[in-house]
């Protein structure tokens, strides 16, 4: 079978819904970013997908996170701000939330005479990936480690395994910050699979974890608005009723049609039996969310992680596993 890779083949004409007003952040220069302050010395950076943020201290910028799309614009943004400041424009130090690739590969753009920070396990898993864009940090913690930097105060914390197993909690108490990567996409809906979530119980754990921290402001790693404490309850709220709906429709679909049809094809009788619950927990989602989250009409994103979700129902939590008698 040849695959069709003209342009008409592989660009569809779905019709999405708009993209609510509140889910956009403010609009990127003419170079391609943004730069905000979020109090005092903090800022943050976006090309309207991604995000970063950095510190301007007496002892130089620390800098949290290198996603690739921003790439050379973080330094843009650093001189912007310095220059404006009167401060230095230096990264001196690099703080990463975890291993993945898209929010550090640009950490190779700032040398070797950087210390750069993470879990221990952010370590482990960069010098397993040997990728020479990120440098593996030098300096790790494993649960807890309070930084002083230029006389500003950083709380690193890890609290289990979520999107990843290293993905960590990066707490500014001064700045009544909280960056936590890749769990709240603020304003929209997970992208495939919960997120590329490899530890689902621990990622709908996650935000209730992050409201224990005190804090207004929100460093998701994605998008282009930081996000607030409702917006962590909104995604709450959405991912629960995923939870919901998909435990009260397993508990009460009847598959046998599935795998009587299609025997002795186990799998496409799974498939049909646990895409068709997906579909139905996930259908009552795009009207009731329409004009709160963006892309909740994007099925693929949705029922995905419908599917991810259950999954994690029943392997992790044991939803419908019967022992035989």
């Amino acid at each position: 079978m040849k695959t069709d890779t003209t342009s008409a083949g592989a660009f569809g004409s779905q019709d999405y819904a708009p993209v609510p007003k509140s889910s956009l952040g403010p609009v990127v220069n003419e170079v391609g970013y943004y730069v905000g302050q979020i109090e005092r010395n903090l800022y943050w950076v976006t090309d309207g997908v991604y995000q970063c943020a950095f510190l301007t201290t007496p002892d130089g910028v620390i800098l949290l996170d290198a996603p690739a799309t921003i790439g050379h614009n973080i330094q843009r943004a650093i001189n912007e701000i310095a220059s404006t400041n009167g401060v230095s424009n230096k990264v001196t130090y690099l703080i990463h939330s975890h291993h993945h690739a898209d929010h550090s590969s640009a950490s190779s753009l700032f040398g070797s005479d950087v210390v750069r920070i993470g879990h221990e396990e952010t370590r482990k898993l960069m010098l397993r990936d040997n990728d020479r864009n990120r440098p593996a940090p030098e300096e790790t913690f494993q649960d807890q480690r309070t930084l002083e930097i230029g006389g500003e105060r950083i709380e690193l914390g890890w609290h289990g395994s979520n999107h990843s197993p290293d993905n960590s909690y990066i707490y500014l108490p001064n700045h009544d910050t909280l960056m936590l990567v890749d769990v709240i996409n603020v304003g929209w809906v997970p992208i495939y699979n919960l997120n590329l979530a490899v530890d689902v119980p621990g990622y709908i754990a996650a935000p209730e974890i992050a409201l224990g921290y005190e804090w207004s402001h929100l460093i998701s790693g994605h998008m282009g608005r930081l996000g607030s404490r409702d917006d962590v309850a909104l995604h709450q709220q959405f991912i629960g009723e995923i939870v919901d709906n998909l435990t009260n429709v397993f508990s009460a679909f009847d598959p046998t049609e599935y795998y009587q049809k299609y025997w002795p094809n186990m799998w496409a009788a799974v498939s049909g039996h646990l895409d068709e619950v997906a579909r139905r927990a996930s259908a009552p989602l795009a009207a009731k969310y329409a004009g709160r989250i963006a892309a909740v009409d994007i099925d693929s994103f949705v029922v995905s992680t419908a599917l991810w979700i259950l999954e994690s129902l029943r392997l992790d939590l044991g939803l419908g596993i019967q022992v035989h008698s």
